[in-house]
């Protein structure tokens, strides 16, 4: 039995950062990741960096005029090229920062718990048992498949992840599922000269918006070729030799619909199989996530559960924060979820979407007494400096205290924009503050002025 100081179980933002942080100050931290391809965690590897690569070269085509899908194939294969040159590279890097290391052992293999402070871990050679004060978990989400007849085994059937593994571009990209992964894939492979449908059971895109906003993303990507069928009700997707079929029923019709790539973008749950959190007595929550406190402690006082796993919000800087809780926690600090504030998020269309705080019907269910504003993205002068004037732009206000309850935009840049709104909310800032506030010019965020003058 080897024993650690601290016990890390998943390579991801949130442990990756603890890792050193332990190591900085003399403790000794053993750090378990079951995928060498793994190194960094999720974003880096399969999730918000090759994605946002291949945003960048979905855009570049329509700088110039339209290209044939032959021309495209190779573009594309290019473009997965670039994107797998840079996550090496940014793997590698996060992992010998840590390998580096004298304090921190990375270890190559499966863990599970055998006691409350024992792991064990399943390598290529014989399995270690490793023992620790503290063992913290940060192993992630992973897809949700769903069971759909024809789904296991099939070749042209893929998730996030292993589409941005695939070299050949599709002629035709079906997407399973109306939510933010599924529309981010719609903007970036319609961008790279795919045909693309989208297939979403319920009857509107991301639920949790204002249909106001909801609508504004769809016309985008409508006019610019994503068909969507609202409402579709999937029985199967089978294989036939070059493509897949999949089966659905929409408008009272069954219908078939062939395509070279089937994207499951159903949404993520947390990846605690094989982890026999059993045998440490650790709790889950109804939807499979580990139940943690505000100090994202577990059930059992020595252990932690950071990121995706203990059913948050599966965002890489969640994690990070995540890490700052249970960094606080075991230095006698304050800081905890209930003082996180303001979470902004951003899905990268073309343009993007940002929002951070409260939507229409969540301050109206909150009780608040509110107002909207609005303004069109075409309204802002760089939108026209750009030549990208598709969006919209809204804020709700509170009447009583003037202060800032929530902002959506959905124009170019307002992944950089949402940042300065969040900052205001945070300090209870009331709105004027922005409206007043002096930009430089010509720049997207001058548009807050206007927003907040309306």
């Amino acid at each position: 039995m080897k024993k650690y100081d601290v016990i890390i179980i998943g390579f991801g933002k949130g442990g990756k950062t603890l890792a050193g942080k332990f190591a900085s100050e003399g403790k000794k931290v053993a750090l378990i990741e079951k995928d060498e391809k793994m190194y960094g965690g999720t974003c880096i590897n399969v999730g918000c960096i090759p994605s946002k690569s291949l945003v960048n070269s979905s855009q570049v085509p329509h700088s110039h005029s339209r290209r044939s899908f032959r021309d495209m194939t190779t573009f594309y294969k290019d473009s997965i090229e670039e994107k797998e040159k840079l996550v090496t590279m940014l793997r590698n890097k996060n992992y010998y920062k840590l390998h580096d290391m004298k304090l921190v052992d990375v270890i190559h293999g499966e863990a599970s718990f055998l006691s409350t402070h024992e792991v064990q871990v399943v390598m290529s050679e014989e399995p270690l048992e490793l023992e620790a004060e503290q063992i913290i978990i940060n192993t992630g989400a992973t897809p949700v498949i769903l069971p759909i007849k024809g789904i296991p085994g099939n070749p042209f059937v893929y998730t996030s992840a292993s589409l941005m593994d695939c070299s050949t571009l599709p002629k035709h990209l079906v997407i399973v599922g109306g939510g933010y992964i599924g529309l981010e894939f719609a903007s970036i492979y319609n961008g790279l000269g795919s045909e693309v449908t989208v297939l979403q059971n319920e009857d509107m895109l991301i639920l949790r918006e204002d249909r106001d906003m909801a609508a504004a993303i769809q016309e985008s990507l409508e006019a610019k070729g994503v068909i969507f069928k609202l409402g579709a009700q999937i029985h199967s997707i089978d294989a036939e030799k070059d493509f897949a079929v999949v089966s659905y029923a929409w408008d009272r019709r069954e219908h078939k619909l062939p395509g070279e790539a089937i994207l499951l973008a159903t949404g993520r749950k947390p990846n605690i199989e094989g982890l026999h959190l059993e045998n440490a007595g650790i709790k889950t929550t109804a939807r499979g996530a580990i139940e943690v406190n505000d100090k994202l402690q577990t059930n059992i006082p020595n252990i932690w559960a950071i990121g995706d796993v203990n059913g948050g919000l599966q965002f890489t800087y969640i994690s990070l924060d995540d890490s700052r809780i249970v960094w606080s926690a075991l230095h006698n600090q304050d800081y905890d979820r209930q003082l996180r504030k303001a979470v902004p998020y951003s899905v990268f269309l073309s343009p993007s979407f940002s929002r951070v705080g409260l939507n229409e019907d969540e301050a109206r269910n909150g009780g608040y007494d509110f107002r909207v504003v609005k303004m069109p993205a075409a309204a802002i002068p760089k939108a026209q400096v750009l030549g990208k004037t598709t969006g919209l732009l809204k804020a709700i206000i509170d009447n009583k205290t003037d202060k800032i309850l929530g902002c959506m935009l959905f124009c170019e840049e307002s992944h950089e924009m949402i940042n300065i709104v969040k900052l205001a909310l945070d300090m209870d800032m009331p709105y004027q503050m922005l409206r007043d506030q002096v930009f430089t010019h010509p720049t997207m965020s001058e548009a807050l002025n206007d927003l907040f003058s309306l």
